[in-house]
């Protein structure tokens, strides 16, 4: 089955990351839509969609008869509009983070999409990323035990969010993954704490700290005073003489508790207890989307074909915003 997308929004975001691996998938771009004429006859010759299937309009996209369901990646305010729309359409629909600007129109989405019964997938790719997915597996595993301690990192530059003095666009559009990230790993947040470090205009440092239902505690590091040209991002699940880390987005570190080998002449490596390591082969031809962008339509075409997966929806944005929220105001 062939699904026919009706796309929102031809920014560097979806020409560079959705749209590139929404194509890889069994689907037509039936018609796209973007407000700025230059960018949208751009993308439509890209991939390939003729001018009369474009508009500047995004509620008479929604209007066609020939789209079985909708992609989005437009901004806060956008989506949301275009979710609400999309529901009572009855059209399922992708929408890239954040869902909406506030919790509140969240919730309103998450509200829309269980009484219409039309699934929201919302772009939380870091539970695709192809390095968080195995170690997620690994804490799911009865031999993992439960987890008592997550601790991260996930930084980014003061000239990313520049135009956002009162740092709104790194709370919407950075911090609100791991506020998706975190409770999929470790469970439902029961209490959430902030402290904040600003050292210059721009330059904010946030420890954010959690206690979980199950009892376990957590501490994730946000900030936009580190170099995008290095490593941003690190991540660990620790539970009893079990621990999971993630490098970097890549790289897997599984620890167990293996014996001291120091003075063991019969020392080796044995399964079960010692360390595993993971990393892709990034020589390989194919593009495997470490990322996670491809796993996460992939999913999201299957729910538009009425299959079920456990995706990122509208109650998980909903639960991200009010997190976020409770760090904004705290």
């Amino acid at each position: 089955m062939t699904i026919r997308i009706g796309w929102i929004g031809c920014g560097t975001h979806a020409n560079e990351m959705l749209l590139p691996q929404l194509i890889r998938h069994k689907v037509t771009i039936a018609a796209l839509c973007d407000t700025d004429e230059a960018r949208l006859a751009q993308t439509a010759a890209r991939y390939g969609v003729p001018a009369q299937n474009t508009t500047r309009d995004w509620q008479a996209l929604l209007a066609r008869e020939d789209i079985d369901a909708v992609g989005v990646a437009a901004g806060p305010a956008v989506h949301f509009a275009v979710g609400m729309a999309a529901m009572a359409r009855k059209l399922p629909v992708f929408i890239e983070k954040p869902p909406a600007a506030s919790a509140r129109e969240a919730e309103e989405l998450a509200e829309a999409s269980k009484a219409a019964d039309v699934p929201v997938v919302l772009g939380f790719m870091k539970r695709y990323s192809t390095a968080n997915r195995i170690a997620a597996n690994v804490v799911a595993r009865p031999e993992f035990g439960t987890p008592a301690s997550f601790l991260g990192e996930y930084m980014t530059a003061p000239t990313y969010f520049e135009k956002d003095p009162d740092y709104t666009g790194f709370y919407l559009h950075h911090c609100v993954h791991y506020l998706d990230l975190v409770p999929w790993l470790m469970g439902e947040v029961a209490d959430i704490g902030v402290r904040r470090h600003e050292l210059a205009p721009g330059k904010l440092l946030l420890h954010v700290d959690f206690r979980f239902a199950s009892g376990g505690i957590g501490t994730l590091v946000m900030g936009t005073h580190q170099s995008r040209g290095t490593p941003m991002e690190w991540w660990q699940v620790m539970a009893d003489h079990q621990r999971v880390e993630v490098r970097n987005v890549h790289e897997v570190r599984y620890y167990r508790a293996p014996p001291f080998k120091v003075s063991r002449t019969d020392a080796s490596l044995v399964d079960g207890e010692d360390t595993l390591v993971w990393e892709p082969n990034l020589t390989v031809a194919a593009n495997e989307d470490h990322k996670g962008y491809h796993a996460l339509i992939g999913d999201f075409l299957a729910v538009v074909r009425g299959e079920q997966r456990d995706v990122p929806d509208a109650a998980a944005g909903a639960r991200a915003m009010r997190l976020l929220e409770a760090i904004v105001k705290g």
